[in-house]
C-alpha cells in the first residue's frame, strides 16, 4: 500500500529542513523525501559565515545540525527520485523512480537548483576547495587573493563586482568577445580596476596544490593556444537548471522551470506550495530558503486544517 502523510517536502535542503521543522511541530505526519543527502548545497560549501548566531561553521556541519533538528519532532526522513506528482480523490500522489508511491495532502517542493556544470577536470574534485558556485558564500574567504569567474550573463558580472571587495584581482573569463549582461552592469565592469577581462577563452582544467586551486588553464576558442592562469578560486556562473522536471506537466512553473508562488508560498495548484531556491525568487541564501520553507509549512498546516 501506498504509505500516507499529511505533508510531504520534496527536498531536504535548508528549505526542506525548516519546512519539516515547522509541520513536525505543529503535529502534522511529515516526510521528508530526498535522492541525495540532505543539505543541498550546503555540503558543497567550505563554510558559512552569514547563518545568523554563529559566527563561522563548515557548510556540512550546518546541514548535519539542522538535519539533526529536522527530525526531532518525527518527520520521517526518506529516500526516493520522484519521478511524477499527480492527483486522485483529493490526494497528491508522490511517485518515485523505483516504483514507491507516498501520499499526502499537501505537498512543498524544496528540490531547489543544479549548478550548470563546466565539465572540465579537476571541478568536481576540488568543488568547496577553491571551486564555489556561491561568491556571496565563499568570496570572503579568499581576501588578497586572485579569483576567476566563468561567465558573461548578469549573474557572473554581479558576482564578479561582489567579489573586488575581497580579492586582489578578479578575471572575468567569456567564451566570446561581448558580454550577454545589462549594458549598466557591463560599465561597471569596465570601470573597476581589479576586474581583468579574458575574452574568447574556455576554460579546460583546473590545477590544485597541496588539496585546494592553484591556477586554471584556459584555450583560445580560434587558436586553441593554451594559457595557465594563476588563481585561487573558480566561481563558474553559467547557469542554473531548477529541478522540476518531475512537474512540468503542472502549471506552476516559468519558462524557466522555476516555481511561481506567492507570498504564502503557495502555487497555482491548491495544496502545493514551494519553497527555497527552486522558486522565483531575487536571493538564493540558506537564510531566505530557511524563511520560505517555514512559511510554507505553516501555510500547508492551515490549508490541511481549513
Amino acid at each position: 500500500m501506498d504509505k500516507q502523510y499529511d505533508v510531504i517536502i520534496l527536498g531536504a535542503g535548508p528549505a526542506g529542513m525548516t519546512a519539516a521543522v515547522y509541520a513536525s511541530r505543529a503535529g502534522l505526519k511529515t516526510a521528508m523525501l530526498e535522492k541525495a543527502a540532505p543539505g543541498g548545497k550546503m555540503i558543497k560549501t567550505y563554510e558559512i559565515q552569514n547563518w545568523p548566531g554563529i559566527k563561522e561553521i563548515g557548510g556540512a556541519d550546518l546541514a548535519y545540525q539542522m538535519f539533526e533538528h529536522s527530525t526531532h519532532f518525527g518527520a520521517e526522513y526518506l529516500y526516493g527520485d520522484v519521478t511524477a506528482i499527480s492527483e486522485e480523490n483529493g490526494e497528491k500522489v508522490v511517485q518515485c523512480a523505483d516504483g514507491t508511491c507516498y501520499r499526502a495532502a499537501a505537498l512543498i517542493i524544496a528540490t531547489g537548483t543544479q549548478e550548470r556544470l563546466l565539465n572540465i577536470p579537476g571541478e568536481k574534485e576540488y568543488t568547496g576547495k577553491g571551486v564555489s558556485y556561491c561568491a556571496v558564500c565563499d568570496g570572503s574567504f579568499f581576501k588578497g587573493e586572485p579569483v576567476t569567474v566563468i561567465g558573461g550573463g548578469n549573474s557572473a558580472l554581479e558576482e564578479s563586482l561582489y567579489l573586488t571587495q575581497f580579492a586582489s584581482r578578479v578575471y572575468i573569463v567569456i567564451r566570446r568577445d561581448v558580454f550577454r549582461a545589462e549594458p549598466i552592469i557591463q560599465k561597471q565592469i569596465e570601470e573597476n580596476p581589479k576586474i581583468h577581462l579574458i575574452k574568447k577563452h574556455i576554460p579546460k582544467e583546473i590545477l590544485a596544490e597541496e588539496g585546494r586551486v592553484s591556477a586554471i588553464v584556459l584555450e583560445e576558442v580560434e587558436t586553441h593556444q593554451t594559457m595557465t592562469l594563476e588563481t585561487k578560486a573558480v566561481f563558474p556562473y553559467i547557469g542554473a537548471v531548477p529541478c522540476t522536471q518531475f512537474v512540468k506537466t503542472l502549471p506552476i512553473l516559468d519558462a524557466s522551470g522555476y516555481v511561481i508562488v506567492n507570498e504564502q508560498m503557495e502555487t497555482a495548484v491548491p495544496g502545493i506550495f514551494g519553497a527555497g531556491d527552486v522558486t522565483v525568487k531575487p536571493l538564493r541564501q540558506v537564510v531566505t530558503a530557511a524563511n520560505d520553507g517555514a512559511i510554507a509549512a505553516q501555510r500547508a498546516f492551515h490549508w490541511i486544517k481549513g
